[in-house]
């Protein structure tokens, strides 16, 4: 079997919280998670807000220190003492185009910062012509490297944090909700320029979202998270089609439907009580507060993924096997 590209194992990112005077208690925002991507493929993230899913991108980039669990690339293990030279092969691409880009420097300034820190030209001239290069791979033109962010609408402002993470030719890039900031008519546009990047490049993404008709049109699986733990994970297909998990299956009814006859016969499935805080997290499945299939099993023990039909595993001691309308 081929090695794969990524592989995360275990990884947990706790934080101290003070919750009274000289008292702390550790907030589990990612708590053992494990997944692997490929060469050239594209993993999925999903979940509500505060989840996990952003943490999970900026521990693997090691811009946060995991508290626990073990993070390889091509095999080799990424610590405190290696992470720079993993650094141009693995980039982000910020969720806010807005506040992500340096309001004082020039476009060529900002794309060009990258080529600076890892010394990856010889001349001044080599450094001009590559910043022009990576501005046209995606969809800018040579003129654009003179102006300041500001004068870009966001789509332009994205594609500007696109070619910036794309200057060191890398093989990894974490897509930490790329286009949630943007209008829904340039959403397409900048989804498309990360597809033709794939294609051209070979490129593999963790793309972090919370719309699972975008994360479905990018994806080969999907991973869906709650409250720091991966509870399912699926082809794209199959997670859409045929959901096992209690929470998966809200996510799936809640997306809208342009057919109003298909949307009328479908039931929407509303979660009842509020999500618990991360500083306080049930006893056993994190989602039996929410669950209509809890028993007693789920307060008393954790479940853990276990695959029950190929390449799809769920965490829930009580799968339910639907399929979506």
């Amino acid at each position: 079997m081929a090695e794969h590209l990524l592989q995360v194992e275990g990884l947990k990112q706790y934080f101290p919280v003070k919750i009274g005077f000289m008292r702390k208690r550790m907030l589990k925002a990612v708590d053992g998670v494990s997944f692997t991507i490929d060469k050239g493929e594209t993993l999925g993230l999903v979940g509500e807000s505060g989840c996990g899913k952003t943490t999970v991108g900026r521990s693997l980039l090691r811009l946060y220190r995991p508290t626990e669990g073990v993070i390889r690339f091509k095999g080799e293990e990424i610590t405190d003492s290696n992470i720079q030279r993993f650094r141009k092969q693995m980039q982000v691409v910020f969720q806010d185009p807005y506040s992500s880009l340096n309001p004082r420097m020039t476009v060529a300034d900002i794309v060009g910062e990258p080529l600076d820190i890892h010394k990856l030209y010889k001349t001044q001239k080599e450094r001009e012509e590559k910043i022009v290069s990576l501005l046209q791979l995606v969809g800018l033109n040579s003129d654009h490297s003179r102006r300041y962010a500001h004068e870009f609408s966001g789509g332009q402002r994205q594609r500007i944090g696109i070619a910036r993470a794309l200057a060191v030719d890398p093989e990894f890039i974490v897509c930490d909700e790329p286009v949630s900031a943007l209008d829904v008519s340039i959403q397409a546009q900048v989804i498309n320029t990360f597809e033709e990047l794939q294609q051209r490049l070979g490129l593999a993404y963790l793309f972090i979202a919370h719309d699972l008709h975008v994360v479905h049109h990018m994806s080969r699986r999907i991973a869906v998270m709650y409250l720091g733990k991966i509870v399912e994970t699926a082809s794209a297909d199959s997670i859409l089609a045929q959901p096992m998990h209690p929470y998966t299956q809200s996510l799936i009814s809640a997306i809208p439907i342009a057919d109003p006859a298909r949307a009328r016969k479908r039931r929407r499935i509303i979660l009842q009580g509020e999500v618990p805080s991360p500083l306080n997290l049930p006893s056993g499945c994190s989602f039996r507060t929410r669950c209509r299939y809890a028993t007693q099993q789920c307060a008393e023990q954790t479940p853990q993924l276990r695959e029950l039909a190929p390449g799809h595993e769920v965490s829930c001691w009580n799968p339910q096997a639907t399929t979506t309308v």
